[in-house]
């Protein structure tokens, strides 16, 4: 078993177009995945980890900017910078360019994926991509936008299990069942945060999350 996210079983594993509804997007993937493979979608866990399309707040503060609308009006003679997937994928940044009308004052920088959130901190480039779940949000004043228009398809995080493995386990259905609806996208932020900005092993948060939130509940 593992997590996989709606919008990338959709597109990069089944190969079908990009759908903007999250119950519409859930229920193909469970369908054709049990189908195709044997493995079965649990409901999702409770957060979306789509693409977050980040602004320094300082920016988003002067120019009011809330959406990715309001970003694109005031776009001219920004410079961006993406990871190269996000250059190169069906649903990054070329589509996303002609869906809301951005005009940048040269093409995007490609940049490793480790440097995007510094680079846009430093002001060294004025938007990026990164990841809606990502810790590093918060801790370096970041603003995301909102995708007023729903291009980015959803990415709800859900658990996949083979059936096989259900059938052999009785108690495994249920354990995982207990997961779904738990883990906001806020609450996913923090953790996160805990593990990539704070420097605490990763086995440890994920332990203390399951006593407070599972075992405390009952």
């Amino acid at each position: 078993m593992y997590v996989e996210y709606t919008g990338t079983a959709l597109t990069a594993i089944l190969k079908r177009p990009p759908v903007s509804d999250p119950d519409s997007a859930f229920r193909a993937v469970r369908t054709e995945y049990l189908e195709r493979f044997e493995l079965e979608w649990f409901a999702p866990l409770g957060f979306e980890n789509t693409f977050a399309m980040l602004v320094r707040r300082s920016t988003a503060d002067s120019l009011a900017l809330r959406t990715l609308t309001d970003a694109a009006t005031h776009s001219d003679g920004w410079v961006a910078g993406f990871g190269s997937e996000f250059m190169e994928r069906a649903d990054g940044f070329p589509g996303l360019s002609e869906a809301y009308g951005f005009k940048l004052r040269s093409p995007p920088r490609v940049m490793d994926l480790g440097l995007l959130y510094r680079a846009l901190a430093s002001a060294e480039i004025d938007l990026t991509a990164g990841n809606s779940t990502d810790g590093r949000i918060e801790a370096l004043d970041l603003v995301m936008l909102r995708d007023n228009m729903r291009y980015f398809p959803p990415y709800e995080g859900a658990l996949v299990a083979r059936r096989a493995a259900l059938d052999r386990n009785a108690a495994l259905r249920p354990a995982l069942e207990m997961l779904s609806g738990k883990i906001d996208t806020d609450e996913m932020r923090r953790l996160n945060r805990a593990v990539d900005v704070e420097g605490r092993d990763y086995r440890e948060v994920a332990r203390a999350w399951v006593e407070r939130t599972l075992v405390e509940a009952g």
